[in-house]
């Protein structure tokens, strides 16, 4: 489903909201809703009485807030403090009091002066009620957002959500809470957040620190509803807090009505539900304009902890799928008569039961199979099964929930009902998939047929995907341990767990998988494809160094393959493309280049039999491209870049979300190569519009598209700056320090490198600005990552040391530190030299650079003699080699020689007799 961008004035009216944005679907429903946060209505406690089960709502607030002042502090610690933006996941079981707690939060917050929002997931089926929200946050402090159940929003829901405006005032704190049952989907969330400059970060609410104070604080909020004396009684040792609100209510409930509690907790789910029975039987008595009789009530309660709160025509629809003989708008009213809605200007009707745990036991126990004391109804089956489909997100996640407690559910209900129709699973999400995940006895043949029809990708089910894998494994596993059987789980859920982000634990799988692979000496080709994945997991994980020594034995592996069989030809091309990738990273430019030219060929000769291969010819010729620029053969570079270029682009045409992720890398490859020739103006035409598609593309999949938009943020700013738009430059470039340093703040190993880089040019840009202090501040940092990174892999950092280490001396030199200067571009001469000898095309130009501020240094500080040195050898080495690139090396010999002369003139004038 595509989704469409409406973007109100941030101060006038739009789409009903006044001062943040509004994100639509193509058929113009909202992909969510913000309101203003509102306090509980004060609930009539005669009407509470009616329905224990009310007193649970949080809505209501019945029971005073209890027992979580340590976690209290701790959100108003992270409100006030750390960045401007910050968001974090707070996650516990379903019951253990994370609504009540952010309810709690949320009003301290909106007293403290803040502007405090809800945002609800809202595709399709409820429309936003009528009137506007006033959002604007003039004389606000700042804004909080809270988003519940944010586990079952899909990723790209929240990408859009957290680009709102409304959390992106300058100066402006924004805080956005987001609750869960598990943490699950967080690492995907956590890195779409990248490129906002977002602090964030993750807690898991434990059980009450005293169980036994929240017990009474709830019995006796209770009792005070009832009009009676708190029961008597220990507190029982329930661990979750909704466990100790239900037993507080139900002891009290019974007290009132002169009945013995029961003691368990199945035992305090039934006696609430039998009370909702007697609400119905009532009302049903008592006559009036209340017409549903009891069991047609039953069914449409159930139905409602199915679908949730829908508006009035989806509703009607269900209910008249239920064939109970009675007019669905009288059950619709009588049904909201029992449960109003919680928004009723919305018009929503089939509000469920809530807590959504006991809508949840309510599910299980009417469905038959169970042995408590509780009516179970045979129409429940084919009920569930036929809201499940068109309901499949809300349903099959409250079913797999149920599941958890209710062990009939699984095996007599939901598989099933799955094994029937196993696309259900995919249809309901990525939550639903984590929750079928978490069930110990699902079966391995029910997992098999999903995973059959999961999608080799999608960022909305990635992290439920990975969680579902790993059930399959482990269950797989506990039967058969074979060699071959751990090498196939592992290395697919490797792949699961690349998709959903998380590198580290893909790499231990892929391990695992190699592990088993060598059990099985005869199988060369399994072992290494198993290898191939283990080199993608190192290379990722930031150790290019080791990914290469194992690409190595991968790539001979292959070629002896491809020369028996010709189905092997595609793998091993593949796999050179990926050795020139991780040599180029390791600082190997000529092997990287003569593997690329390898690479080509075979694609190449791939393609002219089967053209369905182009876009790995495309891909060969862009890494070629980029060795290429490393040795300085630029306008070789460009021809091999421009070819892939024409490819990507007729293949983006017929499938832009495959292969505009390449189109992006090709247009930054294209921009970099053409500055180099001089080219100024096509590069920044190139490099904006690279940004522009990385941008779209980073909403979407974060994860994956974060460090790109860094470097091509850095490239930006290099070419803004190129054709004299400096304030842009800085812009630019701040913006991809505050991306990469993200992104290296989760996995240093594999960005501090690119975040170096950001230093360096956002450095050089505030010199140019007349921000001297501040770029000096972003040279010294650089200079320190890229030290560090020289003494791990020298060869392949030596020549980014030089450059920050050039980079800090002008700095220095602009902030009246001229020795210090000097003693650092010294260092960065020493760099390049060395750099220079492995590959004089690659660094003739920055040796060059640097020995001119070598020489421009000497002569500032009176050693003009000195700097002629140092000069002469830079002009001779542009003088070599004006002639292959004539704007680059023209310019840098021009500025040579005015220096040269400037010196020659002031020895001149020390030599000459005073008058």
């Amino acid at each position: 489903m595509s989704v469409e961008q409406h973007v109100t004035a941030h101060s006038g009216y739009a789409y009903g909201v006044i001062g943040a944005d509004i994100h639509v679907f193509g058929d113009g429903s909202p992909v969510y809703l913000l309101q203003n946060w509102r306090r509980p209505p004060e609930a009539d406690p005669e009407w509470l009485r009616e329905l224990p089960s009310r007193m649970l709502n949080s809505r209501f607030e019945v029971v005073p807030f209890t027992g979580r002042e340590a976690e209290l502090a701790d959100l108003r610690a992270w409100r006030d403090q750390g960045p401007r933006l910050a968001v974090r996941w707070m996650h516990a079981p379903g019951g253990q009091g994370k609504t009540r707690l952010a309810a709690r939060f949320a009003d301290e917050t909106q007293d403290g002066g803040w502007r405090v929002v809800a945002a609800t997931n809202g595709p399709g089926s409820v429309q936003p009620p009528p009137g506007s929200q006033d959002l604007t946050l003039e004389e606000r402090d700042g804004v909080l957002l809270i988003v519940d159940y944010a586990d079952r929003w899909p990723l790209t829901h929240l990408a859009w959500l957290f680009s709102n405006a409304l959390l992106h005032r300058p100066g402006v704190r924004a805080r956005v809470l987001l609750l869960a049952r598990t943490a699950d989907a967080w690492p995907a969330v956590r890195a779409s957040l990248a490129n906002l400059q977002a602090g964030t970060s993750s807690h898991l609410l434990s059980e009450p620190p005293d169980g036994s104070a929240m017990y009474t604080a709830a019995r006796d909020a209770f009792a005070v509803r009832y009009g009676v004396p708190p029961a008597p009684g220990p507190p029982p040792a329930y661990g979750l807090a909704l466990a100790l609100h239900m037993a507080a209510l139900v002891s009290v409930d019974a007290h009132a009505h002169g009945r013995r509690p029961p003691t368990d907790l199945a035992g305090l789910t039934v006696y609430l539900l039998d009370r909702e029975h007697l609400h119905w039987a009532t009302l049903h008595a008592r006559g009036g304009r209340y017409a549903t009789p009891p069991p047609v009530m039953n069914r449409a309660v159930f139905a409602a902890a199915l679908t949730g709160t829908l508006d009035r025509p989806a509703g009607s629809a269900v209910v008249a799928g239920l064939e109970t003989g009675l007019s669905p708008g009288r059950v619709l009213d009588d049904h909201a008569f029992c449960y109003p809605a919680a928004e009723p200007e919305r018009g929503t009707v089939l509000e469920p039961l809530y807590p959504d745990r006991l809508a949840e036991d309510f599910l299980a126990l009417t469905l038959p199979g169970h042995d408590a004391d509780y009516p179970a109804m045979d129409w429940a089956v084919p009920t569930a099964a036929s809201l499940a489909g068109a309901h499949a997100g809300r349903a099959i996640t409250f079913l797999a929930s149920a599941a958890q407690r209710w062990p009939h559910v699984g095996p007599e209900h939901l598989y099933p009902l799955l094994t029937r129709a196993p696309g259900l699973a995919v249809a309901a999400g990525g939550a639903a998939l984590s929750a079928l995940a978490a069930l110990d006895d699902i079966p391995l043949r029910l997992l098999a047929a999903i995973e059959e029809r999961l999608p080799a990708r999608h960022p909305d089910l990635d992290a439920g995907m990975a969680a579902l894998m790993r059930r399959t494994v482990d269950t797989v596993l506990a039967h058969d341990d074979s060699p071959a059987a751990r090498a196939t789980g592992y290395y697919h859920l490797s792949t699961r767990l690349l998709n959903a982000g998380q590198v580290d634990e893909a790499l231990v799988a892929a391990e695992r998988a190699v592990l088993a692979q060598r059990e099985i000496p005869d199988d060369i080709p399994a072992a290494a494809v198993a290898l191939a994945r283990l080199v993608k997991c190192l290379a990722l994980s930031g150790q290019p160094t080791k990914a290469v020594e194992v690409t190595e034995t991968c790539v001979a592996v292959f070629e002896r393959l491809a020369e028996e069989d010709a189905r092997w030809a595609g793998d091993h091309a593949a796999l050179l493309v990926d050795q020139g990738i991780w040599l180029s990273m390791t600082g190997r430019h000529r092997e990287a280049l003569a593997v690329g030219e390898r690479a080509v060929a075979a694609w190449r000769r791939i393609v002219a039999s089967d053209p369905v291969h182009e876009e790995h010819l495309a891909q060969a010729l862009q890494n070629f491209g980029n060795y290429l620029a490393e040795v300085g053969r630029w306008p070789e570079a460009a021809e091999a870049t421009q070819e892939a270029l024409v490819i990507s682009l007729r293949l983006a045409e017929r499938d832009p979300a495959a292969h505009e992720p390449d189109l992006a890398g090709l247009l930054i490859n294209l921009a970099n190569q053409w500055g180099a020739q001089g080219r100024q103006a096509d590069a920044l035409m190139l490099s904006a519009m690279a940004v522009t598609l990385l941008r779209g593309l980073a909403e979407v999949n974060a994860a994956a598209h974060e460090p790109t938009l860094g470097n091509a943020l850095t490239n930006l700013g290099i070419d803004l700056a190129q054709v004299g738009r400096l304030p842009e430059a800085v812009d630019a470039s701040a913006e991809a320090v505050a991306v990469l340093r993200r992104l290296a703040a989760g996995n240093l190993a594999a960005h501090s490198p690119g975040l170096a880089q950001a230093l360096s040019t956002l450095a050089n840009h505030l010199l140019g600005v007349d921000r001297p202090a501040e770029a000096l501040a972003a040279a010294d940092e650089s200079v320190s990552i890229r030290e560090r990174l020289y003494g791990e892999y020298p060869d392949l950092h030596r020549a980014g040391l030089a450059q920050s280490l050039s980079y800090l001396a002008l700095c220095l030199e602009a902030t009246g530190r001229r020795p210090e200067g000097l003693a650092a571009t010294l260092c960065a001469v020493e760099l390049y030299r060395t750099a220079f000898v492995g590959s004089p095309a690659a660094y003739t130009f920055d040796l060059a650079r640097t020995l001119h501020n070598l020489g421009h240094f000497l002569a500032l500080g009176g050693r003009t003699e000195e700097a002629l040195g140092p000069l002469d050898e830079a002009i001779a080495l542009a003088e070599g080699s004006v002639s292959a690139n004539p704007p680059v090396y023209g310019s840098l010999l021009g500025e040579l020689r005015r220096t040269r002369a400037d010196c020659l003139t002031s020895l001149r004038r020390r030599r000459r007799p005073e008058s």
